[in-house]
């Protein structure tokens, strides 16, 4: 009994920092800047404006609390930590399903896993297509080669680093199985153009919406346009179990394979069970489902103050030279799992790697180009490293799909050239924005005068 209030007292403290208000924080940021080797005396004497900014990284970011304590106590009174046997995981999956509108919700471990149920569900032939974004976590497309499948990388729209249409439709082919599109920072693609190149072809499309939770086109959510849709719980992302995943779906076929790939292809409850398929272990463990039930009760919320805070940013920026604020497509819903930017370096010199340095001076964190550079030119695909030496499944793609010149990614180049990406998360208030907005203005206009 003793370890068990010692263990609720240490959440405790680890939650203490998120829960402050804006004036009685002082002792949490002096425990940061020491950190930084910096006292709060040298570090208020050097930048008396400076204000530290929330982390999705840990408590200040984040949105735990009680509710998380609670879920995770009941789990650790049962006794049963594994979803097969519990009711948390189950319940999770319930919720999501009824949140989406959707008929099958499934938990599993990871973003990368969820993908990958979806993918497994389709059940490409080794050597089949599948088309996918250039701009995207090597999580999206490592499933696609796992089950044998060849990425095939379409351009994307550089106003949103997003594929479009257009772009799906000059990769397909006879071979092409489906397409994954995925909506990078919580800003939808265009979806309807989309799906109604998919029904024409009779190709089952996946949406990718690890950044996007919430988001909508038309009126419709994220995940429920296409034919599976995956999310991910990892730890920066709108809610979070620190890693977990979930999939979803309204086909009965195809659910019924997610469940058992998911469950190493085992039907727990069925006497006569029997490992029907190649599957592996991707299940959500109840103390993850449990962090889960809790955070979920929050996503409105935690959607809603990533909105708003992001509305007024793009408020105080319109109009800056050399800065393009955040683009979505008409009747989109942009739920900003980061907040970017588009740099024109002909009107600021040195671009987005200038303007990140000059920002991360006084406590600004953005990354140039979000990723260092296309999918397509890691390792990975430029030299086919797969199983052993095989290389495969490169060994049965066709020529032309695997020749990633640069000429045929004009929009991927220009889009990473010019995207400038800011962390973002639910415990921003008005004073961060203002910092913030008032931070860039001032790199811009010393870029400008030279």
């Amino acid at each position: 009994m003793m370890l068990y209030r010692f263990d609720y007292k240490l959440l405790r403290v680890i939650f203490l920092p998120a829960e402050l208000n804006s004036t009685k924080h002082t002792e949490a940021n002096l425990i940061i800047e020491q950190k930084k080797g910096v006292t709060m005396n040298e570090s208020t004497s050097t930048n008396a404006e400076r204000i530290m900014l929330p982390s999705d990284q840990n408590a200040s970011g984040r949105t735990f609390g009680e509710d998380e304590l609670a879920m995770l106590a009941q789990v650790l009174k049962t006794g049963t930590l594994t979803s097969t046997k519990g009711t948390f995981v189950k319940s999770l999956e319930t919720k999501f399903a009824e949140l989406l509108g959707v008929k099958h919700a499934y938990a599993c471990a990871s973003g990368t896993g969820a993908v990958h149920t979806a993918i497994a569900a389709i059940n490409p032939e080794p050597g089949d297509e599948i088309v996918t974004s250039p701009i995207t976590d090597m999580g999206a497309l490592a499933p696609i080669i796992y089950q044998g499948a060849i990425p095939v990388f379409a351009d994307v729209d550089p106003r949103t680093c997003n594929i479009t249409a257009n772009t799906i439709e000059s990769c397909l082919s006879e071979r092409t199985k489906a397409i994954i599109v995925t909506h990078l920072f919580g800003n939808p693609c265009d979806m309807k153009e989309i799906i109604e190149l998919a029904h024409s072809r009779k190709i089952p499309v996946i949406e990718d919406c690890a950044q996007a939770f919430m988001a909508e086109y038309s009126g419709q959510k994220v995940g429920t346009m296409g034919d599976i849709g995956c999310f991910s719980l990892q730890q920066g992302k709108h809610i979070t179990t620190g890693e977990g995943g979930l999939v979803v779906t309204r086909d009965e076929s195809w659910a019924r394979h997610m469940v058992l790939f998911i469950n190493k292809c085992w039907d727990y409850g069925n006497p006569k069970s029997d490992h029907y398929f190649l599957a592996l272990n991707y299940r959500m463990s109840e103390l993850q489902g449990a962090v889960a039930l809790a955070q979920l009760a929050k996503l409105d919320d935690v959607v809603r103050q990533r909105i708003s805070m992001a509305t007024q940013l793009t408020k105080l920026l319109e109009g800056l030279p050399g800065i393009q604020v955040p683009y979505s497509y008409p009747n989109a819903k942009h739920t900003y799992w980061k907040y970017c930017l588009m740099v024109d370096d002909d009107v600021l010199p040195g671009g987005t790697d200038a303007l990140a340095r000059s920002l991360g001076e006084v406590g600004i964190a953005a990354a140039p180009r979000y990723i260092q550079k296309p999918a397509f030119m890691c390792e990975i695909f430029q030299k086919q490293r797969t199983f052993g030496n095989s290389r495969f499944p490169f060994t049965l793609a066709r020529p032309e799909v695997v020749k990633y010149e640069r000429a045929k990614f004009p929009g991927t180049f220009k889009g990473l050239d010019q995207i400038l990406v800011f962390p973002w998360n639910e415990r921003y208030e008005d004073k961060h924005i203002n910092y913030i907005a008032r931070s860039i203005r001032k790199v811009v206009d010393q870029f400008r005068r030279g």
